[in-house]
């Protein structure tokens, strides 16, 4: 088994194709078999090489607590699919026959079945512990608005001052300025930046031409998730 020369292309090739269906090296939690993996690689993976830059960018977030993830550190060989050479290691000699003895009666024993159970058991629990001690992430999104007045006449002044007082759980004004439509007219483009779950264009809008002494009509120029 291994991955071969995890510096190549064709190295990383076999890693990509490895994580397809696996979150981890081995098992269902961060262990020192990715650490291994992960200081055998000299530069994150290619964006075509999705799931092996995937494994990259989550197993560098525990960087700073590598030694403290569970497992032994073994030779990069003896970690990945069955069937390839790893250049950098000498093969890994036959089994015999009494080691294959021994691993018969290893895994055939219930006693280590439940050990290996309660370890399995621990390190997931220990993952979702950390992982709910995480921020969730607030999903948020930059809107850039035109607000339209009805003439020439309009206090633009006063139609900005009018948009700015809307204040909502979740928004937030940014930089504004008049951009010119024609015949003496101007507009005030404005920008905004919301939180998805708490804000959205049509309140927004419903808000706005609430002032229908100065607002003629508001449109979204541009969205853009941040």
């Amino acid at each position: 088994m291994g991955f071969g020369d995890l510096k190549s292309a064709s190295g990383l090739k076999v890693l990509n194709d490895f994580l397809a269906d696996r979150s981890y090296i081995e098992g269902y939690v961060p262990s020192q078999a990715d650490v291994a993996v992960f200081e055998a690689i000299s530069s994150p993976p290619s964006g075509d090489m999705c799931h092996a830059l995937r494994w990259y960018n989550h197993i560098k977030s525990y960087q700073s607590e590598k030694s403290s993830l569970p497992g032994v550190k073994k030779a990069l060989g003896q970690y990945g699919p069955a069937g390839v050479a790893d250049d950098t290691k000498s093969p890994a000699p036959a089994a015999s026959k009494d080691d294959d003895d021994d691993d018969f009666d290893l895994f055939g024993s219930d006693e280590e079945d439940e050990e290996s159970e309660r370890l399995k058991e621990e390190r997931l629990a220990a993952y979702a512990a950390k992982k709910a001690k995480k921020p969730a992430l607030i999903a948020k999104s930059s809107i850039l608005l035109d607000v339209k007045p009805w003439d020439d006449e309009t206090d633009m002044a006063k139609l900005e001052e009018c948009v700015r007082s809307i204040q909502m759980d979740g928004l937030l004004w940014g930089q504004s300025k008049l951009v010119p439509v024609g015949y003496g007219i101007k507009k005030l483009q404005i920008n905004c930046v919301v939180e998805d779950d708490k804000v959205g264009t049509d309140i927004l809008e419903e808000k706005i031409v609430e002032f229908e002494e100065y607002v003629q009509s508001m449109d979204v120029a541009a969205f853009n998730k941040i």
